[in-house]
């Protein structure tokens, strides 16, 4: 489950702004997530870029060699928006169990009333 909340804050980081490798972990730290790296991320990404999801580009680096740079694609949006919506469905749920609060009408993940 953690693997695809980093996937979905990897899309949502990068559309923010054309971004390297490094420069995600250093992001995703950032925002808290202290235990991943570069070596977390990468496999992530490049699955990410097989399914089409983001693309790459090797830009000059100051220091030292090249740097892959990464940008969404439209399909990589589309997922990100899918993201979101299913984070939302399941933070309202979690936080109903957490606070004791069951919903007479229950939400399906795709937003239709059960």
């Amino acid at each position: 489950m953690l693997k695809g909340i980093i996937e979905g804050c990897l899309l949502a980081i990068i559309k923010n702004k054309e971004v390297y490798g490094y420069e995600l972990a250093e992001k995703l730290e950032s925002y808290g997530f202290h235990s991943f790296s570069e070596g977390t991320i990468y496999p992530l990404l490049m699955r990410m870029q097989k399914e089409e999801l983001v693309t790459s580009t090797l830009k000059k680096s100051t220091a030292g060699p090249k740097r892959k740079y990464y940008s969404l694609t439209p399909k990589g949006e589309a997922e990100l928006e899918l993201f979101i919506e299913r984070w939302r469905y399941l933070q309202n749920n979690v936080n109903r169990v957490l606070n004791n609060e069951s919903n007479t009408n229950l939400l399906k993940g795709d937003g239709t009333v059960e």
